[in-house]
């Protein structure tokens, strides 16, 4: 019998990290709008600066914390089920932020190959002008990683579910592999949210997510974070502090806001995301169908082992490439032509025109995406309309008649 799923649930999403008793006895948080703290005399500043103030979560200047931003802190580690978590101004901030406290000039990096490209560009090229090596190795094998692996190895860096093909790493095995190694391990579950997945609760090191997508759920703010062990996150603050990536605390507010309604959100958007996965498969224009819910996906054992649903996201391969999908993506009419995923609105989207626009089919192919892929984004709207209008944009494309 499998492990049972370690995962939070809605009452979590409402209430971890909550402080109880609030200024003015409101229920929900207040915007700490402020960029500096005071201190009532040297002596308080003294007592601060020495660790002996009563409230730990006191601060001296706004960079390097605030209390809006630190209950959201609170919850997101909750969430994740981990000891700690810190909040930045964007998913990106968070990444590099980790990643730079981690390592340094002369140390090697193992990244799997279907990484987010701009987490791909951190590793291969800016890492690369701070002397930082790096390896690429397919996605999800654990073997290839465990290969790759040498004496100034110091992290290894994965998406799980990963974009847009959802390819899922056992996390248990990476966890592992990379411990016996004293590697570090950073898993991006940005695709798999916290409530279907919380890597940290397999061993994996740090997670971290784009609070921009399905924390914060609703399209209108930037953010991301990192969770782990309170000692690796003290690391990556302090960094955070130099590097200047804080999340303004009006984001922090409008994310845990968002954050209160994650659990009802992502299981109707893994029923919606499951149903559509289901018509597309064996559909006759369309070739393959990516979702971990799927029977025929490839880590569709490891999804179903560590995941409690497949996630808000469908990739799928239009036959005839390119131009075929692209009359596809225009046929739709609920759902909205735009980047980014995880919010109350469905989006879709051609990777190989809007994520990859630079790169001709040898180049898309080079990193896993077919011409024809198409990602579609469900939201929060009636199941049987996402369906109908993914079937009606195959329609109006010409792919088949209703």
């Amino acid at each position: 019998m499998p492990k049972p799923l370690d995962l939070p649930n809605a009452t979590d999403a409402v209430h971890a990290g909550a402080v109880r008793e609030r200024p003015h006895h409101a229920l929900a948080p207040g915007i700490a709008q402020t960029a500096t703290y005071t201190f009532a005399s040297t002596e308080d500043l003294r007592r601060y600066l020495e660790g002996g103030d009563e409230d730990p979560d006191r601060e001296e200047y706004g960079r390097y914390g605030n209390p809006t931003v630190r209950e959201v802190e609170r919850r997101v580690a909750a969430l994740d089920g981990a000891e700690d978590a810190a909040l930045f101004a964007s998913g990106m901030a968070a990444v590099a932020t980790t990643v730079l406290a981690l390592v340094r000039a002369g140390d090697h990096v193992i990244l799997f190959r279907d990484a987010y490209r701009r987490t791909r560009k951190l590793v291969t090229v800016t890492l690369a002008r701070l002397g930082v090596t790096h390896t690429v190795v397919e996605p999800a094998s654990i073997d290839a990683l465990s290969r790759a692996i040498g004496p100034r190895t110091r992290l290894a860096i994965t998406e799980s579910p990963t974009n847009p093909t959802l390819r899922c790493v056992d996390l248990a095995r990476m966890a592992a592999v990379c411990r016996e190694a004293r590697v570090k391990s950073v898993v991006d579950a940005t695709f798999a949210t916290p409530h279907n997945c919380r890597p940290a609760t397999f061993g994996i090191d740090l997670v971290v997510h784009s609070a921009t997508k399905y924390l914060s759920g609703h399209n209108d703010v930037l953010g991301g974070s990192v969770s782990g062990s309170a000692g690796l996150v003290s690391l990556v603050r302090e960094l955070r502090g130099v590097l200047g990536g804080v999340c303004d605390p009006h984001a922090a507010g409008l994310i845990g806001r968002g954050m209160k309604t994650l659990a009802l959100r992502v299981e109707k958007q893994n029923r919606t995301a499951l149903a559509v996965a289901r018509a597309l498969e064996g559909h006759p224009a369309i070739e393959r169908v990516h979702y971990p819910g799927l029977a025929s996906h490839p880590d569709f054992a490891i999804a179903s082992a560590q995941m409690r649903g497949g996630g808000g996201v469908v990739s799928f391969v239009v036959r005839g490439g390119r131009e075929p999908a692209g009359r596809v993506v225009d046929g739709f009419r609920l759902a909205t032509i735009a980047p980014s995923l995880g919010g109350t609105e469905t989006l879709v989207e051609q990777p190989a025109i809007m994520s990859y626009h630079e790169l001709d089919d040898e180049g898309l192919a080079a990193i896993g995406v077919d011409p024809g892929l198409i990602r579609l984004a469900v939201g929060i709207e009636e199941t049987s309309d996402v369906v109908g209008d993914v079937l009606g944009a195959l329609a109006a494309a010409g792919q088949l008649e209703l």
